[in-house]
């Protein structure tokens, strides 16, 4: 991982370097693309190769059906596909907790200045949700939008539970999950969400511009995508188009090959590894950093003690924690800053970190 020469890079959380092998995919595409493809497939069937390849790669990572699987640049653009297919009406209600990245608030809102689509907000205490208070918002919920591992404290919210209860009172579940592929293993036949989206520039160490969702079998038949392209229909040329069946009606139109090529790379990157070794070399540096942490007179663990996600939160007794950073930064060391909790930093430790880059961090605080 060339990036890793130069810095001590504990920010994965918000996107984590590619290996050398994920960049070699993503510049063999081109040359094969742009280069060869023209005089031999074309360069449309070559991107569609692309495209379906990088399908049955994501599906099989996800447990899925390929036929369940929607490409997309990112996260955000794929809860925004979701939420601009949905049919929504003035008095709807979307559920969300407070604990949301900004892609799973802002196309409520939204929803609410061009539909009049009420928003509900759970309260959360130390990254943790209230059931009870969930349970009594999805009553009356068309769509519940909760991630599976908090941005912003490292904890793993209760998806399965949240399905079942929005399912049992006939509301949909849109999970944003980018925190989860890459670095813990995810079934969604498991979670059981009607939609699932995620991205593969963070612990899955894939190149920016390629996401994906999961439509679960059936869920499509609530979406009418606001766009539509040669991409999204059966037959373009037909009289009278008709969306694909599954989640490939949600894709629209031409874009590079080169980021999929990069992301199916990235997703065998982390088979090879295995979640057994990441998820354990994962728990034992960020138990090392929380002890840290916890030993540090400046400092509060935010993040629970025992081990959930390689998130670290913590905050510290300065004023000003974003010149903390920018002065770690200057000194090669990468982690941010957060806009809550009240003076938060994050730091971010995956399989590719080490103990020296704790002991750095630590040293630091």
């Amino acid at each position: 991982m060339p990036a890793l020469d130069a810095t001590t890079y504990l920010n994965t959380g918000a996107s984590g370097p590619s290996p050398a092998r994920v960049v070699d995919a993503i510049e063999s595409c081109v040359e094969r693309h742009e280069y060869e493809s023209p005089a031999e497939e074309g360069m449309y069937p070559c991107a569609f190769d692309v495209f379906d390849e990088t399908r049955a790669v994501v599906a099989d990572h996800l447990g899925a059906d390929e036929s369940a699987v929607a490409l997309t640049q990112s996260t955000t653009d794929g809860i925004n596909r979701i939420a601009a297919a949905l049919d929504w009406e003035a008095g709807d209600t979307v559920v969300r907790t407070d604990l949301e990245h900004s892609a799973g608030i802002l196309p409520w809102k939204h929803l609410r200045r061009h539909h009049g689509v009420e928003v509900e907000v759970i309260d959360s205490e130390d990254g943790r949700i209230d059931r009870d208070a969930m349970a009594d918002a999805v009553r009356d919920a068309k769509l519940v939008c909760l991630s599976s591992v908090t941005w912003s404290h490292g904890t793993r919210l209760p998806v399965e539970a949240v399905v079942e209860m929005a399912h049992d009172a006939g509301a949909l579940v849109l999970v944003d999950a980018v925190q989860s592929p890459g670095q813990m293993p995810v079934d969604v036949r498991e979670w059981g969400a009607d939609f699932v989206a995620a991205a593969g520039h963070k612990w899955l160490l894939g190149p920016f511009g390629a996401g994906f969702v999961h439509v679960a079998p059936g869920a499509e038949t609530h979406l009418d995508p606001a766009h539509v392209g040669y991409r999204s229909v059966e037959d373009p040329n037909a009289e009278e188009y008709a969306f694909h069946p599954g989640a490939h009606r949600l894709e629209v139109g031409t874009v590079s090959p080169a980021p999929y090529a990069g992301l199916a790379e990235a997703i065998r990157t982390v088979e090879d590894v295995g979640y057994d070794v990441i998820q354990s070399r994962v728990e034992r540096l960020t138990d090392r950093l929380k002890e840290g942490i916890g030993d540090a007179e400046t400092t509060r663990l935010l993040s629970p003690r025992e081990y959930e996600s390689g998130l670290v939160t913590f905050a510290i007794d300065d004023p000003d924690p974003e010149a903390f950073v920018e002065a770690l930064a200057d000194d090669g060391v990468r982690i941010r800053s957060l806009p809550f909790p009240e003076n938060a930093l994050r730091a971010s430790v995956h399989v590719f970190n080490t103990e020296g880059d704790v002991d750095e961090l630590v040293a630091r605080l």
